[in-house]
């Protein structure tokens, strides 16, 4: 059967529960980099009620009389600590493969983890967990990324076509004669087929003939052609290069995951690109989970997005956070001596405040924008 195309959304409550655990280990993560950074630094700490550090009412304050640098020791220690688990969560990312080669190969195709049930994509003949695609037409599928890529190169150029033998073609009056579509392409098969197709060939230079044909028994095996020159240089038997006559942006296209036949897809790409959730890790072993290397490396991705937020937004000057002491400190450390009055100083790093603190507010109001624009 021919696969149609169907959109969806679907939230996962696995990656629900990963964001929120990352949130929380961010975040306890942080405040807990305050308390190491003076103890690292022999500071001593005074808790006072009503502070910026968090919801639990107390600050971590360094007594007057310490070195600046280290106090911005103390105030940046989260930051940095956050900086530095970004980084580590991203070389996870990278060197993923590295780490779980005894266990899982990458490079033979991307596997299926996911199939968004009744997308174009599921079925009887569609795909299945646990299946490997290999190839979309003569596009290789090495990775995700070769998917994503082969859809990507597939919706921008024209349709591919296929090599069938002439003797097969069957004319459109077999299945009623050809009329065109309200874009101006042409159809020779019945609306309700759920197995035919209709196809186009030039039989002479100026000229488009229309095929209705059986689809998987003709393109199942066939060679790829842009035209009728592709198929005669490569077959002895006298073939015709056919094109699917389709809807525009429409496509049709042959997945390939073998041991099983192709999957065949008609459709808008994106709409198959959404329906299924691959991966680069391929099992060496049948005991091991599908979802380990997704679960490992959706997580270094939520540390990523998490602590890097949290080190960007803290080192930002801005009110009530702690960029504003780190500010302070640092306005102390270098304009005391170009700037002698304590209160142009502080007027200094007002005006800093305020333009950090529009700054954020402005990324913030930006962000829930995009969010409900869609």
């Amino acid at each position: 059967m021919i696969k149609g195309s169907k959109t969806g959304v679907r939230a996962s409550q696995a990656e629900t529960q990963r964001y929120g655990s990352d949130a929380v280990a961010g975040g306890a993560s942080f405040r807990s980099q305050h308390s190491q950074g003076s103890l690292l630094q022999n500071l001593p700490l005074v808790l006072r009620t009503g502070a910026h550090t968090g919801p639990e009412g107390f600050k971590c304050r360094v007594l007057p009389g310490e070195d600046v640098q280290h106090e911005l020791n103390f105030l940046s220690a989260g930051v940095w600590h956050n900086f530095v688990l970004c980084l580590a969560a991203l070389a996870f990312i990278f060197l993923m493969p590295v780490f779980l080669f005894p266990l899982y190969s990458t490079g033979g195709g991307a596997l299926v983890t996911e199939v968004v049930q009744g997308s174009a994509a599921d079925g009887p003949r569609g795909l299945s967990v646990g299946d490997i695609v290999t190839a979309l037409e003569d596009c290789p599928v090495r990775g995700v990324e070769d998917w994503t890529g082969c859809l990507s190169r597939l919706s921008r150029l024209p349709q591919m076509g296929y090599c069938v033998p002439v003797s097969s073609l069957q004319p459109s009056w077999a299945h009623g004669r050809a009329f065109r579509r309200l874009d101006g392409t042409t159809d020779c098969c019945s609306n309700s087929s759920l197995t035919d197709l209709c196809f186009s060939y030039s039989r002479a230079a100026s000229s488009r003939e229309y095929a209705c044909i059986p689809v998987r028994k003709m393109v199942t095996g066939t060679r790829v052609c842009r035209s009728d020159s592709d198929c005669a240089a490569r077959s002895s038997a006298a073939s015709v290069c056919v094109t699917p006559s389709l809807e525009n942006q429409t496509r049709f296209i042959r997945v390939t995951h073998p041991p099983n036949t192709h999957m065949l897809f008609v459709g808008y790409p994106p709409h198959l690109q959404h329906a299924v959730t691959l991966t680069n890790f391929i099992p060496r072993f049948s005991f091991l989970h599908l979802h380990v290397p997704v679960f490992l490396e959706t997580f270094c991705k939520y540390v990523v997005s998490l602590s890097g937020a949290l080190a960007v937004v803290n080192s930002v000057p801005c009110f009530a956070l702690d960029g504003q002491w780190m500010l302070n400190a640092l306005l102390e450390a270098t304009l005391v001596t170009v700037v002698t009055d304590r209160q142009k100083r502080e007027l200094v790093g007002f005006f800093l405040l305020l333009a950090g603190s529009a700054l954020l507010a402005a990324n913030v109001a930006l962000g829930l924008w995009m969010v409900t624009a869609r």
